[in-house]
């Protein structure tokens, strides 16, 4: 994986362009200005889009097929500077015949494993509680059915050499 890159340019007001690595642009700025995300939303932004890509990944390598699915990310700031998250929610509701251990196994790894942005932010003073809401379409007389857990809770300061 190596090293990533990010360059930053100022454009006024409270507003920032950035330009990754691998060349794309992502404006930021405060809430006044409001022509882009706020720094903080874009780290929930990473942890959805690192766990979501693990899950769809893992899922097709377990021969689950889903229907949909998508990831809801939200967190609770401090009050105080540093205004450090303490507490995010990662729940990811999948859709389709999915096997519930299957989908919780899914969620684990990326979790505890696979999810970078997410061990990252879990091994500083952030809980993080990662849940599933699966549900299934019913047909052939079974009715439709939705079932919901939590799966696991990483940091804070989790030690990730255990893992």
């Amino acid at each position: 994986m190596g090293e990533k890159q990010v360059g930053l340019r100022y454009d006024g007001g409270m507003r920032f362009v950035t330009r990754t690595g691998s060349g794309h642009d992502i404006v930021v700025d405060n809430a006044a200005g409001n022509s882009g995300p706020r720094p903080t939303e874009l780290v929930l932004v990473a942890i959805a889009g690192c766990t979501a890509m693990d899950i769809v990944d893992i899922l097709a390598k377990k021969r689950q097929v889903i229907d949909g699915y998508s990831v809801d990310v939200s967190g609770t700031q401090r009050e105080q500077a540093p205004n450090v998250f303490t507490d995010i929610t990662v729940t990811h509701t999948i859709e389709g015949n999915v096997e519930t251990a299957a989908a919780a196994r899914a969620i684990e790894l990326s979790a505890t494993k696979y999810c970078t942005v997410s061990n990252q932010i879990a091994a500083g003073p952030t809980r993080i509680s990662h849940r599933y809401v699966i549900k299934r379409p019913g047909g052939d007389g079974v009715e439709p059915s939705e079932e919901s857990a939590e799966v696991v809770v990483t940091g804070p300061m989790k030690d990730l050499t255990a893992v």
